[in-house]
């Protein structure tokens, strides 16, 4: 049974959330390369405070830009770094999507917490209930509550998996949801 995650983990890309997700049960923020966006940024903000954060990047220098525009806007953060050595695929291509197991396992292991798996306060069903999926204006509202909430402006799935990453409470959800209905979103 893998280890759960106590921090969500930033990383570069999919290619890496994919990789970690074979050694661990962890939710990730992707910056999607080094343009790190507002809504990025806040997301992981959000996630610092609910449950702590481990940024780790590529060993390049596009790595270590997104690792220090992070921590400066998100002091606190914790750090993981792989050796370039073992972040190298054949081609010499280098990245955490390229990097063994084992490799990921003792990058992380100084840094990490496990816990058990978390409950979710809201549920899909709760999500469905709120006209944020299927409706016609489900995107809107989805947009304007992703802001509300500071967790981005996700599509449908995202929004499932962002508000149980970011351990989004029952109080807070009811909250925004009020505060979307007076908009008249």
């Amino acid at each position: 049974m893998r280890k759960r995650l106590k921090e969500v983990i930033v990383v570069e890309g999919r290619d890496d959330t994919t990789r970690l997700q074979e050694v661990f049960d962890v939710d990730t923020i992707e910056t999607n390369g080094s343009a790190v966006n507002e809504q990025t940024m806040q997301r992981i903000e959000k996630a610092l405070e609910r449950r702590g954060v481990i940024i780790f990047t590529d060993p390049d220098f596009p790595g270590d830009r997104i690792r220090a525009r992070i921590n400066e806007r998100v002091p606190g953060c914790k750090h993981a770094y792989l050796p370039r050595a073992q972040a190298k695929d054949k081609r010499g291509k280098i990245g955490v999507e390229h990097a063994s197991p084992a490799a990921i396992e003792e990058a992380l292991a100084a840094v990490y917490e496990t816990e058990e798996a978390p409950v979710a306060e809201v549920t899909r069903e709760m999500i469905l209930a709120a006209d944020l999926i299927g409706g016609p204006a489900a995107s809107i509202r989805r947009r304007r509550l992703g802001q509300i909430l500071a967790i981005g402006e996700p599509n449908a799935k995202q929004l499932v998996k962002r508000v149980a990453s970011i351990r989004i409470t029952r109080a807070e959800w009811e909250a925004a949801l009020k505060q979307l209905e007076e908009e008249e979103v």
